[in-house]
């Protein structure tokens, strides 16, 4: 499959991500994302938007270490 470009609105910034997934895929982690950092700053209402994007890299790299020892585990 060939590498497209999307167009994703994370936040109240827009982010262009090459990749070969569909545009529901692409739509799907925009929307995981910003349901995830609105999370965040529900919480902490005072992080700034940086802190808030670390924090939810370090969340997701997590849950992927998880799910990733649970497979090696099968």
């Amino acid at each position: 499959m060939s590498k497209r470009r999307f167009k994703l609105k994370i936040g109240t910034e827009e982010y262009t991500v090459i990749g070969d997934g569909t545009t529901e895929h692409m739509n799907a982690v925009s929307e995981l994302v910003n349901n995830k950092l609105e999370m965040i700053k529900a919480q902490m209402p005072t992080i700034s938007n940086e802190k808030a994007a670390v924090l939810l890299a370090i969340n997701l790299a997590s849950n992927q270490l998880e799910l990733q020892q649970e497979l090696d585990e099968k």
